[in-house]
């Protein structure tokens, strides 16, 4: 079968590389996959550019997100059957509650083969099904960012109706978190520095956008918009450049959801500001396959569909690594399997 696989990494996208392999076979309560969509994250390109803070095993098949057709079922499997349209969760091995110690082994494209290939073999508790109103494609734009922005905005903050949510840049966490917003009744700032971005934001429901740029103490147009008392919750995906100014934007006793580091490790933190907000600062990584099957009976109850921004070939793999990196896209780079 065909797959792509990282010699190592900070091997560049040009070291992402087309290649056989054998045709995986399931164990006891394994699927096999036949995949048919897959999708990109921020992670991806820190893997191949040596800058993402988990070990990553050589030779690896990456991408975490992807979704396809069970195609067999191995014995013992009884959540799903051949047939189901499915999606692999990040990391196979947490299935609910805390997360087990050794969760990145099952990490996919990470610790383990991730789903970048024509036929992959995941745990059966490691999929879920795709909500029934969802294309393949937008299927697999779910597992990564949407389960965190899921796991950062309703597990870690636990929002509800008439609270607000301040939402930084238009990736793939932030985008799922506005449309989650909406469908929660929550309001939602969005940073950026695109004006072009920020108007498709307010298109898709943002009560309020910032031009970071242009407005570099966006932390006080929170405050405004609030009316003085801060937003209920911030979903951190800035790292240095913006930390300190989300402890500005939150209400006392708010929560800071720590997603990333877009623009690298904070440096110091004056632990005066937790104090000062009562704050809660949580990290956040990715989220269990109970979180996933909960986030999808809300996708589709509220009938939410993921923005994809493009879609590329099989063929055009390190393309769609070059366009996520251009920083142009809006929502979810897609990859075509097949």
């Amino acid at each position: 079968m065909r797959a792509y696989q990282i010699a190592k990494a900070g091997c560049g996208i040009e070291g992402v590389t087309k290649v056989e392999r054998p045709m995986p076979k399931p164990s006891h309560r394994q699927v096999l996959v036949k995949v048919q969509a897959c999708s990109l994250n921020f992670r991806d390109l820190g893997i191949v550019r040596g800058t993402y803070r988990q070990a990553v095993r050589e030779n690896i098949v990456p991408l975490s997100d992807g979704a396809g057709e069970v195609v067999e079922a191995g014995a013992g499997v009884t959540r799903v059957k051949a047939g189901d349209k499915v999606a692999g969760n990040f990391f196979q091995r947490w299935v609910a509650g805390e997360p087990p110690a050794d969760v990145q082994a099952g990490a996919l494209g990470g610790g383990c083969d991730g789903m970048l290939a024509e036929y992959v073999v995941l745990e059966e508790e490691g999929v879920v099904k795709v909500p029934a109103h969802l294309s393949i494609e937008e299927g697999a734009a779910l597992p990564c960012a949407a389960v965190t922005a899921w796991h950062a905005m309703v597990e870690h903050a636990g929002l509800i109706a008439g609270q607000a949510v301040l939402l930084q840049g238009t990736g793939g966490v932030s985008v799922f978190g506005l449309q989650f917003a909406k469908a929660m009744g929550v309001r939602a700032i969005v940073t950026s520095s695109s004006d072009d971005k920020l108007a498709r934001a307010r298109a898709l429901g943002a009560a309020h956008t910032v031009n970071y740029k242009s407005t570099s103490d966006w932390e006080k147009a929170a405050m405004e918009f609030t009316g003085g008392r801060g937003v209920d919750q911030v979903v951190e995906v800035g790292g240095s450049d913006t930390l300190t100014r989300s402890f500005g934007a939150i209400r006392v006793g708010g929560k800071i959801s720590m997603i990333g580091g877009l623009s690298g490790a904070a440096t110091q933190l004056d632990p005066r500001l937790i104090l000062a907000r009562r704050a809660n600062v949580q990290g956040i990584s990715v989220g269990s396959t109970q979180m996933f099957e909960a986030m999808n009976r809300a996708i589709a109850a509220n009938g939410i569909k993921p923005v994809i921004d493009k879609v590329f070939g099989f063929d055009d793999v390190q393309a769609a690594y070059q366009h996520l990196a251009s920083g142009a896209h809006f929502g979810k780079v897609v990859i075509r399997v097949g």
